[in-house]
C-alpha cells in the first residue's frame, strides 16, 4: 500500500472528531454557562518520546509512519461566559470559572455539578430545569423561601477533575479534590451566565475542518487512481 495513505487516512479520521466537537459546540451556543470543548493534534512521534522518556520498550516502524497526525488531548474552555441580568430570582451567575451547583437527581440519588443556574421549582424545592434538585452544603434540597438562596451550595474544583454527563452536568472524579466555598461572595442572583461558544468563530473553523476532510479525501481518491493506472500498466506489459 502507498504509504501516503496513513497520513490522509488519520487526518481524515481527525477532523471527522473534530467536526463532531466543533458541531456539539455550536449547538449549545445558547446553552446557560455551557463550556465548549477543544482537541490537540500531535504526532505518533511525541508518544514515542514520551515513551522513551520513562524507559518503555519502543520500536520504530520508519519515520514517515511516526509522523502521523494524532489527536494528542479533548479538553474543555474553563472561560467564563457573558454573565447577563435576567431579574429573575430563581437565576443565579457564579462568579468565579472553576466553581460549581452541587445537583441531585431524584431518582437515582447520584450527584453532579453544574453551572448552570436557570432554576426553577419542583414541589416547593429549588431544582434545575431537567429536575435536578439543588442542594445546600449538607446535600440537602432547598426548599424555596425567605433566604433560600443563602442555602444554596457552591464546590470548587478544576475541569480535570471532572466528566460531562451531558444535560449541562459534571460527574465528579476525585472527591478529595473538590472543596466547598461560602456562596454569597461568589454568586450573583437575578442573572445567568451564558456559554463561552462564539459562533462566528465555531462556524468558521467547522467550515475549515469539512475543507480538510474533502482536501484528505481527494487526495487518497488521486493516489487510489494512481495505483491503479500503474497496476493496469504493469499487468498490460507496456
Amino acid at each position: 500500500m502507498n504509504q501516503g495513505i496513513y497520513p490522509l487516512a488519520a487526518t481524515m479520521i481527525n477532523q471527522f472528531n473534530r467536526v463532531d466537537v466543533l458541531a456539539n459546540n455550536l449547538a449549545n451556543a445558547n446553552t446557560t454557562a455551557f463550556k465548549q470543548d477543544h482537541l490537540s493534534e500531535g504526532s505518533f512521534n511525541s508518544y514515542l518520546k514520551n515513551a522513551q522518556e520513562q524507559n518503555k520498550e519502543t520500536n520504530k516502524i520508519n519515520s514517515l509512519l511516526n509522523t502521523i497526525p494524532k489527536l494528542d488531548t479533548k479538553y474543555t474552555d474553563k472561560r467564563l461566559g457573558a454573565i447577563t441580568p435576567t431579574t429573575n430570582q430563581l437565576d443565579f451567575a457564579i462568579k468565579d470559572s472553576q466553581m460549581f451547583f452541587k445537583v441531585q437527581d431524584p431518582k437515582t440519588k447520584d450527584i453532579y455539578l453544574t453551572r448552570d443556574g436557570s432554576f426553577s421549582t419542583l414541589n416547593g424545592k429549588l431544582s434545575t430545569k431537567n429536575g435536578h434538585l439543588v442542594l445546600s452544603k449538607e446535600n440537602q434540597s432547598i426548599s424555596i423561601e425567605n433566604g433560600f438562596e443563602k442555602s444554596i451550595a457552591l464546590v470548587k474544583t478544576k475541569f480535570e477533575n471532572l466528566t460531562k454527563e451531558g444535560d449541562n452536568n459534571y460527574s465528579i472524579i476525585s472527591e478529595q479534590n473538590v472543596n466547598t466555598e461560602n456562596s454569597s461572595e461568589y454568586l450573583m442572583q437575578g442573572a445567568l451566565e451564558k456559554s463561552n461558544v462564539n459562533s462566528i468563530t465555531t462556524m468558521v473553523a467547522l467550515i475549515d475542518s469539512h475543507r480538510r476532510l474533502e482536501q484528505a479525501q481527494k487526495a487518497m481518491t488521486g493516489i487510489d487512481e494512481i495505483n491503479q493506472k500503474v497496476i493496469d500498466k504493469i499487468g498490460s506489459g507496456r
